[in-house]
C-alpha cells in the first residue's frame, strides 16, 4: 500500500494540505464526503491533529502499524469521535451519539487518519445519498455505501469502510470499479454503527487492490490468521447456474461467461453446478427478517422522527412493522436451512470459491435508485465472505465487476486467492483508480 504520499517527512502540514486539496478539488462533483461544518478549513484542521498525534504515537520509523498514516473514509452511519453522526438523514446527530465504534479504534490502532465521514443511503436503507458515480456522474455509484465507493474510485482516499445489509459493498466496488470486500457475518465488530438488520449487517472495505483490502482487513478482523505459504493452492471455481445466474442482465452474463473462459484457460478448475431452485421464496424470507429487524432498530427514533425520514425509508420500516414475530421467527429457521444446504452444495461440488457477476450489470442511468442487489442476496442471507474484483467494462466504459464468495470463515484464504484472479482480470479491465 502507497502511504509515504500521506506520512509527514518534515511538515505534517504539506501532506494533509495535499490529501484535503485533492479531496476539495474532486468532491465537488462526487458528493463522496460528508461536509464536517460551515468552516472551509474544518477538515485540514482536524487531520493534521490526527496526523500530529500518530507521530507523536509512534515517533519511530520502525516498527510503525500496518495502516500509519493511511486516510480512510468512514460510512457516516459509524460513531467516529470528533465527527458527528448523521446517517444520511434529517434527524438530529445527537440521536446517535455514543462511544467510537470499535472498527474505528482498530482502525485508529492500526495508524489510519479519518479522512472523514462518507456519504450514505439514509440509514443505509434505500434513499440514495448525493454521491455520483466517477466514471460517469449521472449514473448511481451503487448503494447504501455510496461515498466509500466513490471516494476510493476517484482516488480522494487508497481504503473506506462500508457496511453490506444485502448489497451495500459489492455493488457499490463493482459500480465504481475498485476492490469491495465483505467479511464473513459477525469477524468485524458492528458495534457504534447504525443497525439497519443485524442478523445481516457486516462492515467491509473498499480498496484500489486486494492487497489493501487484505492488509486492512488483517487488522479489523476478529481472530485472523495468515495464509501460510505452505497452505496455498489453487482454488477450485464454481458457478452457480439456474435461476439466480440468469437475473444478471445480458451484458453481464456475456462479460461473465468471457471471465470464465479466461480464468478456465489460465488453468483454474470451474465446475457448473445446478443452484438456488427456490431464490424467489428465499429472497421473501430475507425480506421478511431484514424488514422485520429493521422496524425494530428504528422503533424509537421512528416514533419521534418519522416525519423526518425520506419515504423509500419510512417504507421499508411500515414493512417491517407489518411483519409478526411468528413470521419472523419463520424466516430466521428457513435462514438456517438455506445455510445448511448451500454448506452442504459447496462441500458435494468441491468448491472453494463460488464466482458470479458482482452486478446485475453496469451502473444505471440517473440517480434515483442505487440499482440492483439480487447478485448479492443469496451470499449475504447466508452471511458467506464475498469478494467484487474490478473485470472488464460495458460497452459504455463503466466498470464490471466479478463476485468472488467462499465458505464462512473463510475470509483469509478467498483474498489469498482472488489475488490470482485478480491479475487475470487487470489486463482487459477497468482501472482501478483514476
Amino acid at each position: 500500500m502507497e502511504t509515504k504520499t500521506y506520512e509527514a517527512s518534515g511538515s505534517p502540514s504539506v501532506t494533509v494540505d495535499a490529501l484535503c486539496d485533492r479531496i476539495d478539488e474532486i468532491d465537488r462533483a462526487i458528493h463522496a464526503f460528508v461536509t464536517e461544518s460551515e468552516t472551509s478549513t474544518a477538515r485540514r484542521e482536524r487531520v493534521r491533529r490526527e496526523l500530529r498525534s500518530v507521530h507523536e504515537r509512534w515517533p519511530a520509523a520502525r516498527p510503525r502499524p500496518p495502516l500509519f498514516g493511511v486516510p480512510v473514509g468512514v460510512k457516516d452511519i459509524v460513531n467516529v469521535d470528533g465527527l458527528p453522526t448523521r446517517g444520511g438523514s434529517a434527524l438530529p446527530p445527537e440521536v446517535f451519539e455514543g462511544r467510537q465504534a470499535g472498527v474505528v479504534d482498530r482502525l485508529r490502532d492500526a495508524g489510519a487518519l479519518i479522512a472523514g465521514k462518507t456519504v450514505t443511503a439514509e440509514f443505509a436503507i434505500a434513499a440514495p445519498g448525493a454521491t455520483r458515480n466517477p466514471h460517469a456522474h449521472d449514473h448511481t455509484p451503487g448503494g447504501s455505501s455510496s461515498g466509500s465507493a466513490a471516494a476510493v474510485a476517484a482516488g480522494m482516499v487508497p481504503l473506506a469502510v462500508g457496511t453490506q445489509t444485502v448489497g451495500s459493498v459489492i455493488r457499490p466496488a463493482a459500480y465504481c470499479g475498485v476492490v469491495g470486500f465483505k467479511p464473513t457475518a459477525g469477524r468485524i465488530p458492528v458495534d457504534g454503527v447504525i443497525p439497519n438488520a443485524p442478523t445481516f449487517d457486516t462492515i467491509g472495505v473498499f480498496a484500489t487492490t486486494i492487497s489493501t483490502a487484505a492488509m486492512a482487513t488483517a487488522v479489523l478482523c476478529d481472530g485472523w490468521q495468515p495464509v501460510q505459504s505452505t497452505e496455498r493452492k489453487r482454488p477450485v471455481l464454481g458457478v452457480p447456474d439456474g435461476p439466480y445466474l440468469e437475473l444478471a442482465g445480458t451484458e453481464a452474463r456475456a462479460a461473465f461467461e468471457a471471465q470464465v473462459a479466461t480464468l478456465s484457460s489460465a488453468g483454474f478448475t470451474v465446475h457448473r453446478v445446478p443452484m438456488f431452485a427456490d431464490l424467489a421464496r428465499d429472497a421473501d424470507d430475507l425480506f421478511t427478517v431484514n424488514r422485520y429487524e429493521a422496524a425494530q432498530s428504528h422503533a424509537e427514533w421512528f416514533r419521534q422522527y418519522g416525519a423526518l425520514y425520506r419515504q423509500q425509508s419510512v417504507t421499508a420500516v411500515r414493512q417491517g412493522q407489518a411483519i409478526s414475530r411468528d413470521q419472523y421467527e419463520h424466516g430466521l429457521r428457513r435462514r438456517e436451512a438455506f445455510r445448511t444446504a448451500l454448506s452442504q452444495d459447496t462441500d458435494e461440488a468441491d468448491i472453494d470459491i463460488w464466482i458470479c457477476p458482482a452486478a446485475t450489470g453496469p451502473a444505471p442511468h440517473g440517480l434515483a435508485s442505487t440499482g440492483s442487489s439480487v447478485m448479492c442476496l443469496p451470499w449475504s442471507y447466508a452471511g458467506w465472505p464475498s469478494l467484487s474484483v474490478p473485470a472488464g467494462q460495458a460497452e459504455n466504459g463503466l466498470p464490471l465487476g466479478l463476485q468472488c464468495v467462499s465458505r464462512p470463515g473463510s475470509d483469509e484464504r478467498l483474498l489469498d486467492w482472488a489475488q490470482a484472479i485478480e491479475t487475470l482480470m487487470l489486463p482487459a479491465g477497468f482501472p482501478t483508480q483514476r
